[in-house]
């Protein structure tokens, strides 16, 4: 019997760096049965685990480990950043900035000496005191060392089976007040309580910074998860009652006023107007909106009043879906990032050994006490590995918040890795190159064919009354093309008139008697050879017209009355207007175009020809195993395959890809076969969606570059002695601030 997995989502409160993650991702992990991973910028654990294990449980291991853990859903006090870490800056600075400024002013230093002395001389008591300013350092300094910095002190105390960045803030400072207490005691050796205060000040200045970056980073997220409506409209016995959206029931009827937000997903019954989907597919032109559309949850409407019957409601809506999606991507890591992570787990851990061979080399070669503590404190407070552990999850986070604004949803990391090799690209055809339904491209009337009919017929014969007989017939008829030409004809204002004798013969067409007041004609549509054999010769306006469909890879279909062809309509899949500057696009990056499609090699060719993309890279009447063993060939050739469809049929071929993205129009199956769902119908995500990967991976190796060469080229300098713990202290905040200020560049 398999165990049924559920996700789970704990906020993580207490992590410093990413041997942090280490720590608590050992300890969900070591749980039989669940698997979890951390996400050290949005301080999240992504939990799959058992159904039979209660995620009280969880949150016990993870206080077991020294953290403290909630669920994400619960709403506790557990956030980026707080008023806690606020007050904790503020304190730090009004002791830390006087005791480091008394210290540095040496002038200052000398001047209150010598005044203190005076004084007890004047009443002749003794000072025993080595430096009264360096006690009063040390009493400035004691504030921030003992009360502010106890949470990372408390931190390392936990820690000391699995050492983290904590261990080497708090040994550092503690050695150097300590130190300090007993130099000014003996006076052996010079006081360091100032760098103890300015370096905890320093490290907690530069965490309150990044969780406001870390905060901006997740803004975009944020604000997906900020549209859902709290309340909405419903009609219920032709009245509007509000009621809370939780409470909204799939097949309710609800109501949206202009400048709403539609409450979830639905079909418009009643109303027309313009509605804005920019917020969830980067689309910025309106789209007009009728009864029988489908609207989704999220969107603003415009202009118009509208009766909205909901179809889809709470986790299954297209916002929650899309944000499961980036929630899911952000919880996950990329390759790249667990390289990183195995170097943080041993780092602190090389430090500290690092931090006593100074201490012992300096003082072996005969220099004084004070001094080798002082380079071995500046080794311990420079190693920092946070830089190095939010390198790939900040701007992750950035790229997956801000690639869901546009319109671009990454289901996985991974992706990143993969996009900019990519060369070569297989297209389906409908509803990824077209729009993905039937519509009429070309209508041919010949009024001259129908004097064949006579003179009693002459009045009738108009293009109203043609269009208004095509709608009649089709209007009964669920045929693709039949609503394709019922669609048309609304749009040249037909009108409806009755009709008789109705029948429909598949694979021929319609037809029934049509009732036009003083004619009542039998009206046939049908394909040409279906007409031509119950019809007269055709016009050779018609002839040409079929001729030119047919050459054009469409579907055509001819009306005739009593016999007579008096329309041709040519019926096809319309492209997509950003088609062909797509293909030209991705050409420019060196991506070789291919389109395989289950249509017929006359279709292909049509559509290929007409978005630039070579006969010799086409493939038509494609089965779903033809789309799969052609990526496979292509895997096989050495080429790295992008593959981007809409439909089931696509869904191997998808998943076959070394990168895959499916059309947020298209099926469940596809898109949760793909790695990038494009929510936009353009084509234009993704050339979006290619350069986004691209550009957050090139953020992601400078800020691993930056991590390592900070750490290369500051432990050096640091033992050497060539560097203050203080601006040791200040560097270091300074490289996790450059991380993530460096990732919201894809903002």
């Amino acid at each position: 019997m398999n165990t049924v997995l559920e996700p789970t989502t704990l906020a993580i409160e207490g992590m410093t760096c990413s041997s942090c993650v280490n720590t608590v991702e050992k300890a969900l992990n070591s749980i039989d049965g669940v698997s979890a991973t951390i996400n050290f910028a949005t301080e999240t654990a992504h939990i799959l685990a058992p159904s039979d294990i209660d995620f009280k449980d969880l949150v016990k291991v993870v206080e077991k480990a020294g953290y403290k853990a909630a669920l994400l859903a619960d709403g506790q006090s557990i956030t980026l950043h707080s008023k806690k870490s606020a007050r904790a800056v503020f304190f730090a600075f009004i002791f830390a900035v006087p005791a480091v400024t008394i210290s540095m002013v040496m002038s200052w230093h000398h001047s209150i000496d010598m005044r203190i002395h005076e004084t007890l001389d004047y009443f002749s008591l003794p000072y025993p005191l080595y430096s009264p300013t360096a006690w009063l350092v040390i009493a400035l300094s004691a504030p921030v060392v003992l009360v502010v910095a106890w949470p990372i002190h408390r931190a390392a105390l936990r820690n000391l089976k699995h050492p983290t960045m904590d261990n080497l803030i708090s040994l550092g400072s503690l050695a150097a007040f300590i130190w300090s207490i007993y130099a000014n005691s003996t006076g052996e050796g010079d006081v360091y309580t100032e760098v103890a205060a300015g370096v905890l000040f320093f490290v907690i200045l530069g965490r309150y910074l990044e969780m406001r970056a870390k905060s901006r980073a997740g803004a975009a997220l944020s604000s997906l998860l900020a549209l859902g409506s709290k309340e909405v409209t419903i009609i219920r016995e032709g009245m509007p009652h509000i009621i809370p959206i939780e409470q909204l029931r799939i097949g309710d009827e609800f109501e949206v006023r202009p400048g709403d937000r539609i409450a979830t997903d639905g079909i418009v019954i009643k109303g027309e107007s313009a509605v804005d989907n920019s917020m969830l597919t980067g689309e910025s032109k309106p789209i007009d909106v009728k009864p029988g559309s489908k609207v989704v949850g999220a969107s603003v409407n415009h202009n118009g009043r509208l009766i909205i019957r909901a179809t889809r409601i709470g986790s299954d809506t297209e916002l929650a879906r899309i944000t499961a999606m980036v929630i899911s991507a952000q919880g996950t890591k990329a390759p790249i990032q667990r390289l990183a992570d195995r170097i943080s787990s041993i780092f602190v851990p090389i430090v500290t050994l690092l931090a006593i061979a100074t201490f012992l080399g300096w003082y072996d070669t005969d220099h004084t006490l004070t001094k080798s503590i002082s380079i071995a404190i500046t080794v311990l407070v420079i190693a920092c590995p946070c830089a190095l552990g939010l390198a790939t999850p900040v701007a992750l986070l950035v790229a997956s918040g801000r690639g869901a604004q546009r319109g671009i949803v990454l289901r996985e990391p991974r992706v990143l890795e993969v996009a900019r090799t990519v060369d070569t690209v297989v297209f389906d055809k409908t509803g990824t190159l077209t729009q993905g339904s039937m519509n009429v491209l070309e209508s041919t009337v010949s009024l001259s064919a129908g004097a064949v009919l006579g003179s009693s017929f002459a009045p009738l014969i108009t293009n109203a009354t043609i269009f208004s007989s095509a709608l009649a017939i089709e209007t009964p008829n669920s045929h693709p093309v039949a609503l394709a030409i019922t669609r048309y004809a609304l749009g040249k204002g037909a009108s409806n008139f009755d009709v008789s004798d109705y029948a429909v013969t598949p694979g021929a067409g319609a037809a029934g008697r049509v009732d036009l007041g003083t004619q009542s004609p039998v009206v046939l549509i049908g394909s040409p050879a279906a007409v031509a054999h119950s019809s007269t010769d055709f016009h050779p306006e018609l002839s040409a017209a079929i001729l030119r469909g047919q050459a054009a890879g469409l579907t055509v279909a001819v009306l005739a009355w009593d016999g007579v062809a008096l329309a041709v309509f040519a019926i096809g899949d319309e492209l997509k207007e950003d088609a062909g500057t797509t293909i030209a696009a991705l050409r420019e990056m060196g991506i070789a175009p291919w389109l395989v499609t289950g249509d017929s090699a006359e279709v292909a060719a049509s559509v290929a020809s007409k978005v630039g993309i070579d006969t010799e890279h086409v493939i038509s009447a494609a089965l779903p195993e033809t789309k799969l063993k052609f990526v496979e060939q292509l895997k096989s050739e050495g080429h790295c395959v992008l593959m981007i469809g809409d439909g089931i049929n696509d869904a191997a071929a998808l998943t076959a890809a070394d990168l895959s993205m499916a059309m947020g129009t298209g099926t469940d199956t596809a898109i949760s076969s793909a790695d990038i769902t494009l929510m936009n119908s353009g084509l234009g995500s993704v050339i979006d969606a290619l350069k986004l990967s691209k550009k957050t991976l090139r953020i992601i190796h400078l800020n691993m570059g930056w991590a390592l060469i900070y750490n290369v080229i500051g432990l050096p300098i640091a033992a050497l002695g060539l560097l203050r713990p203080i601006y040791a202290a200040a560097a270091m905040a300074l490289s996790s601030l450059f991380v993530v200020t460096n990732s919201l560049r894809i903002k």
